[in-house]
């Protein structure tokens, strides 16, 4: 069924309405960074009030991302197959009942549970949510700006939040847990107002229920794995075996999905170089960056005794840069296309965290921290936006909510693991008997690691550059039919 909203899109002249629908898919990512950055600062006090021990304390980041990484395969077919707009809409709900629970608990385990719950709500929202931008918005021009404007509300949330829960953590931690609700029902209200219906996917074979559970329990088991790889040791027997039933139920998953009439994963999508390259950029994009705020946060509060406030002021500078220019980055693309612009991102990025490199016990922070923020704020202004367009683009309208969980898994798993990395080289070249220059020393290890996944991540992208010219990447996603002749033709980027 076709949104009425597309007709004025394709036209290129939006309406009070398209402009209202793209503002609530809007606030559901602002919320979700929102959510992500405010929860760091408030640990402290909430251990404190909760009596919880650090380990515990871990659970309520770790909780949230369990819930996200691990079921958001499962939220994007979701989407596809029941109705974007009523999975965002029963998602976003959750989100803000969790909300208001997490702020008025009283025990760890059950804030620990809201937070979980918290994370398997997103995990349907975000791609619901993208699927819906994408099969709203046609492709190019419009779309790319549609998609701008959405990226530059994730930056903002974040920046927002850093600031938000320096503020809010002074009166009460449980404002930080409480402020995402009512932006959240208000919202809820205008997307039953606003969003577009959309259609279930028709002839789809019925539904994917082993593809579902063995896709769901792979993720869910990889999340935790790397989350407690560093406490219980990454050789130790209960971590080699976790790997192992990893790698048993993706084989299995992958089996199913070769056979399945409508799998959870049209594996023909991956077949696409471009495609393949949007997903790995995500690891390593967000992977690196989320080892670099860990690091940094730690560095700033721990060796520099700097206040939760005085460090979110110190990261707002990249944050502010991607809010102010994402919304130009639609239109670099429509001219460059997004591998050249990733590359340069990823350039950027890896420029900004080697220059972190020269931090000390006494740094000057116009001359030492804030070049690396306005590197890496435009580098993610470049990065973010750019790999949603690619990974989205030329992808059938009924598999769009299958590639926005598919690029939003990559995102968290991404993030997952590389903090865990970061985590254990940092423990690996602790001193045994700190003193400051010690600490900041075993910190070195960890930044090189975040240098190198953005080295990463550049090279390939600069191998999917190889004889193009300056145009848009497009990513062809073939239908059933059409994957039946790929055996005999081979597909090209």
């Amino acid at each position: 069924m076709t949104s009425p909203l597309t007709t004025p899109a394709a036209e290129g002249r939006w309406t009070p309405r398209l402009w209202g629908t793209l503002l609530v898919l809007c606030a559901a990512m602002f919320l979700d960074a929102l959510d992500v950055s405010m929860v760091g600062v408030a640990l402290p006090s909430i251990g404190a009030d909760l009596h919880l021990s650090t380990s515990t304390l871990q659970w309520i980041v770790s909780g949230y991302i369990l819930g996200y990484g691990g079921l958001l395969l499962l939220g994007g077919r979701t989407a596809d197959l029941l109705g974007r707009r009523r999975v965002f809409l029963v998602a976003l709900g959750v989100f803000a009942l969790a909300s208001l629970l997490g702020g008025l608990v009283d025990s760890g385990p059950l804030l620990i549970a809201s937070r979980f719950v918290k994370g398997l709500s997103a995990a349907f929202t975000a791609p619901a949510g993208l699927s819906i931008i994408t099969t709203t918005f046609p492709q190019g021009p419009l779309r790319n700006r549609a998609l701008s404007i959405y990226t530059t509300c994730a930056a903002t949330g974040f920046s927002m939040g850093l600031v938000l829960s320096g503020l809010l953590t002074e009166a009460s931690w449980r404002l930080t847990m409480l402020l995402p609700a009512p932006i959240a029902v208000i919202a809820l209200l205008a997307g039953i107002r606003l969003l577009p219906r959309s259609a279930r996917e028709e002839n789809h074979g019925g539904y994917d229920i082993p593809g579902a559970v063995l896709g769901t329990a792979s993720m869910l088991l990889l999340v935790f794995t790397v989350v407690q790889a560093p406490e219980a040791g990454w050789a130790s027997a209960r971590t080699l075996l976790s790997f192992a039933a990893v790698v048993f139920l993706l084989t299995a998953f992958v089996l199913v999905e070769r056979r399945s009439p409508s799998p959870l994963i049209r594996l023909g999508v991956l077949r696409s170089g471009s495609q393949v390259r949007a997903q790995l950029g995500a690891v390593a994009f967000f992977g690196s960056y989320v080892g670099f705020q860990f690091l940094t946060t730690l560095y700033m509060q721990s060796l520099l005794g700097w206040s939760a406030l005085h460090t979110a002021l110190a990261f707002l500078p990249a944050g502010a840069l991607v809010a102010v220019s994402s919304t130009k980055v639609g239109a670099i693309v429509d001219r460059f296309g997004t591998p050249r612009l990733i590359a340069t991102g990823f350039a950027l990025m890896v420029a900004g965290y080697a220059l972190f490199l020269r931090v000390d016990l006494d740094p000057v922070y116009a001359a030492v921290i804030l070049p690396s923020m306005l590197l890496i704020g435009a580098a993610c202004a470049l990065v973010f936006p750019s790999l949603n367009i690619q990974a989205t683009n030329g992808v059938e309208d009924h598999e769009q909510g299958m590639v926005s969980g598919l690029l939003n898994t990559s995102v968290q798993v991404g993030g997952a693991i590389f903090l865990a990395v970061v985590t254990a080289v940092v423990t690996a070249a602790a001193p045994a008997a700190p003193t400051p220059q010690g600490v900041l020393d075993s910190y070195r290890p960890g930044f090189m690691v975040v240098t190198g996944i953005a080295a990463a991540g550049l090279l390939m992208t600069l191998t999917g550059m190889r004889g193009r010219r300056s145009l848009p990447s497009v990513v062809v996603a073939r239908s059933t039919v059409e994957e039946a002749l790929a055996e005999r033709v081979p597909v090209r980027d």
